[in-house]
């Protein structure tokens, strides 16, 4: 059998870079790049067709495309073009994260698609957050509940009347069975849910308190003069006998009424009453309580517990293409180099190293490319991460401080015009 002619149409190879490609807002263009970036993430603007048509150009100089040819294909620096904005943006919002995350807390999130772009909701990337210290108040909305100086937690309250000679009562039983009955603030809210003791008082009948101490209220009582809030050790005056008598009926409606003849204490919710109420104890104790959640997180919207809680689904989209400046762009033209670079060198690298050619090898550069390519790719990460770090706003606070103590420090030892008036 006789060996078969070979005629091949071209001597060749198949695959070799381009010097150029032209761009004149054609769709033909458009749909050239847009097939070759894998996530499309970039695809619907001009700028970043023009962007990625431009880098084939760049890559072809850079490696020396006029010199050898270089195994890539246009299709192969637009996908790396893409994925240098999409490090850059990564890079970038990973760092907004730190600066936004505290004011985000709390507001709304978003939906988004697998490029990384929102579909509902509105996005935070490219705004500037208003630092409220919202995370600090959350905490500290629940931190004043607990001391019972505010916070946002709904407190209610309740009350039972004693029954003489008992001195157990359910408190949690009280409060389920009136949110079940109705009519109250809380009905329905209670269900299963344990609730949360916060306060037990009761309220006499006799209200003079409010008006009398034994010191004298109102300037009145504590000794009948108009300087009151004196106690009698400090004063020396002759006084008639009903004088002695209405100090000891407001001592006495002090000590009924102002010092509480009660004690208790809560085990499980079951309150225990010292001593034992009897039939001249007071008619009804009252109580406030928080009801407990299921969930550690409620179910309100505008508490913040339903929105944003870390990095995972705060709403940072890519960032646009277009409002990536001159600095972010030429970041993204070197990174897409070097990977173009790792791109070239793994091509290579499945040569085995050399190419047979008549009369020799041809040994191919893999290593190299792939070497460096790894090298710029982290110094390109290195430089971009210690910018973003630099100019965290904690930093910038750091800096407008450091130039606000310089500049006092020069102001101190500035002389100064001396008045003469």
């Amino acid at each position: 059998m006789s060996l078969p002619t070979l005629t091949p149409v071209s001597k060749t190879s198949a695959i070799v870079l381009p010097e150029t490609v032209s761009f004149t807002g054609a769709s033909s263009e458009d749909t050239d790049v847009a097939a070759a970036c894998p996530i499309g993430a970039y695809t619907s603007s001009v700028g970043f067709i023009t962007g990625a048509i431009h880098q084939v150009a760049y890559t072809y100089k850079k490696l020396g495309g006029d010199i050898l040819d270089i195994e890539l294909t246009s299709g192969s620096v637009y996908a790396n073009y893409e994925e240098a904005c999409l490090e850059y943006s990564y890079t970038v919002n990973m760092y907004q994260t730190k600066n936004a995350l505290g004011a985000a807390l709390g507001s709304a999130t978003a939906s988004f698609d697998h490029k990384g772009d929102i579909t509902e909701g509105n996005g935070a990337a490219l705004k500037y957050p208003k630092f409220t210290f919202d995370y600090a108040f959350k905490m500290g909305d629940k931190f004043a509940t607990e001391a019972g100086v505010g916070g946002t937690e709904r407190i209610y309250s309740a009350s039972f009347a004693t029954v003489s000679n008992k001195q157990d009562y359910d408190l949690q039983q009280i409060v389920s069975s009136s949110a079940v009955a109705g009519g109250v603030p809380y009905a329905g809210l209670v269900g299963d849910k344990r609730i949360k003791i916060r306060q037990v008082y009761y309220v006499t009948s006799q209200q003079m308190w409010r008006f009398y101490g034994y010191y004298g209220g109102l300037n009145v009582v504590g000794d009948f003069h108009n300087y009151g809030q004196y106690a009698d050790q400090s004063t020396f005056q002759v006084i008639p006998a009903w004088h002695n008598k209405l100090q000891a009926v407001s001592y006495e409606d002090h000590l009924y009424t102002r010092t509480s003849h009660f004690s208790y204490e809560i085990i499980d919710n079951r309150l225990r009453l010292f001593p034992i109420p009897s039939a001249i104890s007071p008619k009804n104790f009252y109580f406030k309580f928080t009801i407990e959640t299921n969930s550690p997180f409620s179910d309100d919207v505008e508490s913040g517990q339903n929105g944003v809680n870390n990095i995972n689904n705060i709403p940072f989209e890519n960032i646009s293409y277009d409002s990536i400046n001159s600095i972010g762009k030429q970041w993204i033209r070197r990174y897409a180099l070097a990977l173009s670079k790792e791109t070239l060198g793994q091509v290579r690298g499945k040569f085995g190293g050399s190419v047979p050619i008549p009369g020799d090898n041809l040994t191919l550069n893999a290593s190299d490319l792939l070497s460096q390519a790894k090298e710029e790719k982290d110094k390109l990460k290195e430089e971009l991460t210690k910018i973003l770090e630099d100019t965290t706003y904690n930093k910038l606070i750091e800096t407008d401080k450091s130039m606000v103590e310089n500049q006092n420090a020069i102001i101190k030892n500035s002389p100064l015009k001396i008045f003469v008036g």
